[in-house]
């Protein structure tokens, strides 16, 4: 066994174990709303037996059976706005930095953007924001699982449902998210090989950041036992050789500068040994934070674009 391959053993072990059989997706629909040049689907679909979760589909009214295109999903930022989710992406509400959904649908590629657990239409009524998402992340520990677990589990039914749609092209898919939505990126890429094309916005907090800094981050970080035998750029590096970008923001408290250099060194060493050193990019910008500026938001249409499409930059 290969150092990847081991790794790779052992973090399914930290994370909680082997995926359970998938159960049918059993979508349902709802009616199309005309957004002009695409059109808005809201859809929920089964990721385990009683647990449904509700989606946002965007698809441009360029796709069809005939003419399938690339799909990516958006995995929504955390940002303590439990009562946002994927109503953000697919541009309904919140941050217009963050409507990435619509862009990505106007670039010509079908969407998916759905609600992670603890968010928007997946709260308690029990408990509100942030205590329900510690008592879920509580729930899945005393398992022997942890909150990263179920996240990618979700995420890989995600990927279930957008390859499984005519109009898709189900060998061009990606996925892009922001802040937690990077998080997820890197977290579900080493399971989910029918991404190719993969892009995290400002979020790659090393364990050796956080403890340095102190930092309080959100609980998809967090997976029990994964010191043992690395830190979290070794997980993005289990992606490799799928293509990766990765932006950062110079300023960005959340993934402290030193840590992420070092960290991107790491992902490079996994890209290197595949023989895959082109399908790895960084990005880091001087003089932001945690945002999603015009510069990122660049990188990011280039690197779909190139690996997507197939189009490269003169």
């Amino acid at each position: 066994m290969d150092q990847t391959q081991f790794l790779k053993r052992k973090l399914l072990e930290c994370l909680g174990g082997p995926w359970p059989v998938p159960c049918d997706l059993n979508p349902e629909w709802g009616d199309p709303e005309d957004k002009g040049d695409y059109t808005l689907t809201r859809v929920t679909y089964e990721v385990e037996p009683g647990d449904r979760v509700p989606a946002l589909l965007l698809v441009p009214k360029t796709a069809d059976r005939e003419h399938p295109a690339p799909g990516i999903l958006v995995w929504h930022q955390h940002n303590g706005e439990w009562h946002l989710g994927k109503s953000e992406p697919a541009g309904l509400a919140g941050n217009p930095m963050h409507h990435t959904g619509v862009s990505l649908v106007r670039e010509g590629y079908v969407v998916l953007c759905p609600d992670a657990l603890c968010f928007e239409e997946r709260q308690s009524p029990h408990l509100k924001g942030g205590d329900y998402e510690r008592f879920v992340f509580l729930r899945y520990v005393v398992q022997g699982k942890c909150l990263a677990w179920k996240n990618i589990l979700d995420m890989r039914r995600a990927v279930d449902l957008i390859s499984s749609l005519p109009f898709v092209d189900a060998n061009r898919l990606g996925c892009y998210g922001h802040s937690m939505g990077s998080t997820f990126t890197w977290l579900v890429g080493p399971w989910e090989e029918r991404l190719c094309c993969l892009v995290g916005n400002c979020c790659l907090p090393t364990y050796a950041a956080i403890h340095r800094t102190h930092i309080l981050h959100c609980f998809p970080n967090f997976i029990p036992g994964w010191m043992k035998y690395g830190d979290t750029p070794h997980i993005a590096g289990l992606i490799a050789p799928r293509a990766l970008h990765l932006n950062f923001g110079e300023l960005d408290g959340g993934s402290p500068l030193p840590e992420v250099r070092e960290g991107i060194e790491i992902i490079r060493g996994f890209y290197r040994q595949a023989g895959a050193e082109d399908n790895f990019r960084a990005f880091i910008q001087p003089g932001v934070g945690h945002v999603l500026s015009p510069e990122m938001w660049e990188q990011t249409r280039e690197w779909f674009a190139i690996h997507l499409k197939g189009k490269r930059s003169a």
